[in-house]
């Protein structure tokens, strides 16, 4: 069965490190709204108008893969239950296929990685972590979290079970 796997989280907590590693183990293709947020504007002003189209060809390149048989994992903060339940209906497909991954890690271990971060596609920092920390709401669908801070075997073999199940 072909999965769509949502990674959520706070700028900074490792999402897509996971992604990264995860993907391969399940044949995925890794969607991230940074990436395609970088690819559409060379600066970015991260207006409602921009934030919608990045979501909206992330869902676009979803569906399409989805439907060609390519399972996804998609890389983006989705802090919001509004957020995910938009990508889900969006997306028109029921619970079986979507999974969540909830990605935290300690703050003290995400202000140093923001700190020292290189040159890639996001541009959060300790200012982003904080402003969206505060508008963060709880996942209420099924999802597992995930520390990113220390992933055994064990957590991968646990992430690899959740993905495939049903």
């Amino acid at each position: 069965m072909t999965v769509i796997v949502l990674i959520c989280g706070l700028p900074g907590v490792g999402k897509s490190s996971l992604a990264s590693r995860l993907a391969p183990l399940i044949n995925a293709v890794i969607l991230s709204t940074d990436h395609i947020r970088k690819e559409l504007f060379k600066k970015p002003k991260y207006t409602r108008k921009e934030k919608a189209l990045v979501y909206d060809v992330l869902i676009l390149v979803a569906r399409f893969l989805y439907e060609a048989g390519v399972n996804c994992v998609l890389d983006a903060t989705f802090n919001s239950e509004r957020s995910r339940s938009e990508v889900k209906t969006k997306l028109r497909l029921n619970n079986e296929c979507i999974r969540i991954i909830e990605c935290i890690c300690p703050e003290e271990i995400v202000l140093d990685r923001l700190k020292h971060r290189r040159q890639g596609y996001s541009d959060a920092d300790a200012s982003i972590y904080f402003k969206m920390k505060k508008y963060s709401e709880p996942i209420i669908d099924e999802h597992i979290t995930v520390d990113s801070c220390n992933i055994s075997k064990l957590d991968m073999g646990r992430l690899i079970n959740y993905l495939v199940k049903r």
